[in-house]
């Protein structure tokens, strides 16, 4: 595979990850990007390199905005839960970046203004009445995925901005055919809107140039790239109708598209870094520090095309490479949520008492890294207790408990040529295969050194030689004991936490994880104390992976009964992957728990709310759901209100007929599990204690007074 290796070892190297959608649980596909990054940015600091490891949530876009709607939480809610559990999950992977900040924090709300309006100043932004999707039925516009129709290319069913389905193209406002409202499943029709467009044409000869010379990384990105500028570039529309995220400067009711302030994140969460560290965010950004971008090959487009024109038009540096991974599969079947062939990183993985560092050693090592990954249980159990267990684990264990026994230090000797000689060949081939972005064969490189240790050990027959000649032995365990002091040092970026056990129990006082590795190099010190070995690695037994692969097939039977609709209750949310009803109620009940009161608002926001009494005529569960409702509610208009109510865990609905309620009357309609409700019944919710209760007033009352 063609690689473009970095221009230049001394200038210092901004790490970027692509930004995890806050808007569902982190799985075993986000991870080929962020372990492999994190293992990047490791060897680079051992090798003494400059560098800046940042991320973020993306928190803005149309799925988060449908997705709080359909919880009635707020999208600030939605996106608090998700970058909480990002964050904590990279944590205990071993992921550490230097910022994690949020698309919504004031530095990336202010940066993305700074740029919009250079390239409005500069030109390249304009004006341009399009034709939008439109709703009649719920009397508004209807932005990315509040619409879905067919793809104009291929007549797969597509998402208004993407056929995610098909061809994977990116869409246009008013390019989707036969569109329908996911809002309430009815026609939506095309209507005419002033938006704001980016002229990417303009970029075409640049990026040519670009990608073809400049631009470093993995080639399937470049060449990705390359083919959508031969095919001609198209404006963008960078404007969408929504009212979260950041406002498109002098448009209210307007906000800037999503790929155009998530990228900008990069940006924001540097100047975090800076502000936090004291250093320079321009140094990356304004002058010739490299800009090296980890992320998944569905978003090549962004980072390769759209992204470096903004740059370049508003006179910020571009990207030095981008590191595009293969897609992943399950058990050899295509990755789809909505199948069951997923793996969840904390319920699947983590939750069973799986070590991190198991699958980071995975991860890296299955394959190429632009190559398709497939996550086999079986093959993680192979390849642990082949690889892991029997070479790595077992050259340390054997060395480290021999010596430990027979000397209690590091007993005096000198480090052989030939094994100085593998030491040095396994850190160029892993420094130059991570310099290419090959994670395989570096790990292939040093478990190969771990093999050689093997050999030597086995080879001396140190149980014997001990008996004839024990300084001749102690020669032979000090080359031993230094082969694992290297060992430690090439495999910290690849298993950080298990090898830092081993660094510790060799008497090693430097920080295994800022120590560089040219003190492979160094012999090891005679006399250093020695602590008792603990076994490093276990093997995964047949019984333990049974049951996990047993789960995974549940996972798929129960995904082929919901399609074939034998389920009792649809997922709180369209995005697969978002978290279900039980983690928002519990981070609901966190906050009723610490009583927390919401921001202050205007009486001009509470007269925006129709609240009325209303009588609850009929009552009646609804198919397939064990919690919801369907009443009808007299508010004193002309029929009654139809509305879909969560009550069904609380209330019979004989308790609720003829029962008086207070409802929001204005709340724009919405479908749960099929059945449309046309408003909301209030109620009172004690988290902490599971009980809820339905708002009457004190005294009977005509149905439709209006609440003030």
């Amino acid at each position: 595979m063609e690689i473009k290796m970095p221009k230049s070892s001394s200038k210092p190297v901004l790490v970027t990850c692509g930004l995890p959608y806050a808007n569902g649980k982190a799985h075993i596909g986000h991870l080929r990007t962020y372990v492999p990054a994190d293992i990047f940015v490791r060897s680079l600091r051992k090798e003494g390199r400059d560098v800046t490891f940042v991320c973020g949530s993306d928190t803005h876009g149309t799925p988060i905005v449908v997705n709080a709607e359909e919880l009635r939480i707020t999208p600030k809610e939605l996106v608090e839960i998700y970058h909480k559990h990002f964050d904590e999950t990279f944590k205990q992977l071993g992921v550490y970046f230097d910022a994690f900040g949020t698309t919504d924090d004031p530095e990336n709300h202010n940066r993305t203004l700074d740029i919009v309006n250079r390239l409005i100043e500069k030109g390249y932004v304009y004006p341009k009445t399009i034709e939008i999707a439109y709703c009649p039925s719920c009397n508004r516009f209807l932005p990315d995925r509040y619409v879905e129709g067919s793809c104009p290319h291929c007549g797969e069913t597509a998402r208004g901005d993407e056929c995610d389905q098909g061809c994977g193209k990116h869409l246009e406002p008013g390019e989707l055919q036969n569109p329908v409202c996911t809002i309430c499943g009815g026609p939506a029709e095309y209507r005419q809107q002033e938006h704001f467009f980016f002229k990417l044409s303009d970029f075409s000869d640049y990026l040519m140039n670009y990608l073809s010379n400049d631009l470093g990384g993995t080639a399937n990105a470049r060449n990705y790239a390359l083919g959508w500028v031969k095919q001609g570039l198209t404006d963008w529309c960078i404007t969408r109708n929504l009212e979260w995220g950041v406002k498109f400067p002098g448009h209210d009711d307007l906000v800037v598209y999503v790929w155009v302030d998530a990228p900008i994140g990069y940006i924001a969460f540097t100047e975090q870094w800076a502000a936090k560290a004291g250093d320079s965010w321009e140094k990356y950004w304004k002058n010739d520090g490299e800009i090296v971008h980890f992320i998944g090959g569905d978003i090549t487009y962004h980072h390769c095309i759209f992204w470096p024109a903004m740059l370049k038009g508003a006179d910020y540096s571009v990207p030095t490479a981008v590191v595009a991974s293969g897609m992943v599969k399950i058990e050899e079947k295509k990755f789809s949520k909505t199948r069951g062939y997923v793996v969840w990183v904390g319920e699947d993985y983590l939750d069973h008492g799986f070590h991190p560092d198991l699958l980071r050693y995975y991860l890296a090592s299955y394959t190429s890294h632009t190559r398709e990954l497939n996550f086999s249980w079986h093959v993680l159990q192979e390849k642990v207790n082949t690889e892991l267990v029997a070479v790595l684990g077992n050259f340390l264990y054997r060395t480290m408990l021999f010596a430990f026994k027979n000397y209690g230090e590091v007993p005096a000797g000198e480090l052989e040529p030939a094994i100085k000689e593998e030491i040095e060949k396994t850190l160029k081939e892993v420094k130059a295969a991570m310099a290419e972005y090959e994670f395989k064969r570096a790990v292939d490189s040093a478990m190969a050194l771990a093999s050689f240790g093997n050999t030597y050990f086995q080879s001396h027959e140190p149980w014997n030689l001990i008996k004839q000649d024990k300084a001749a032995c102690g020669h032979v365990i000090y080359n031993c004991l230094h082969l694992a002091k290297a060992l430690s040092l090439i495999f910290e970026p690849v298993i950080p936490e298990t090898i830092e056990t081993a660094w510790k129990e060799l008497g090693q006082e430097e920080d295994l994880h800022t120590a560089l590795y040219y003190e492979a190099l160094v012999p090891i010190k005679a006399g250093t104390k020695l602590a008792k070995p603990q076994i490093l690695f276990t093997k995964l037994e047949d019984d333990r992976i049974r049951e996990m692969e047993e789960i995974a097939s549940q996972r798929v039977k129960a995904a082929n009964a919901k399609a074939a609709g034998r389920v009792e209750e649809k997922e709180p949310s369209k995005s697969e992957g978002m978290g279900t009803a039980r983690d928002v109620a519990e981070a609901k009940k966190a906050a009723a728990e610490k009583g927390e009161i919401l921001p202050t608002i205007e009486y001009r926001d509470f007269a925006k709310l129709d609240i009325r009494v209303g009588k609850v005529l009929l009552a009646e569960p609804v198919k397939k759901s064990r919690k919801l409702l369907r009443v009808e509610v007299d508010i004193g208009e002309e029929k009654p209100r139809q509305l879909v109510a969560g009550m069904a865990p609380y209330y019979t609905p004989e308790e609720l007929v003829g029962k008086y309620v207070i409802v929001l009357a204005n709340l724009k309609p919405a479908k749960l599990c099929g059945v449309k409700s046309n408003g909301m019944m209030l109620a009172a919710d004690d988290c902490a204690n599971d009980i809820v209760a339905a708002l009457t007033p004190d005294k009977e009352i005509k149905p439709g007074s209006r609440i003030r």
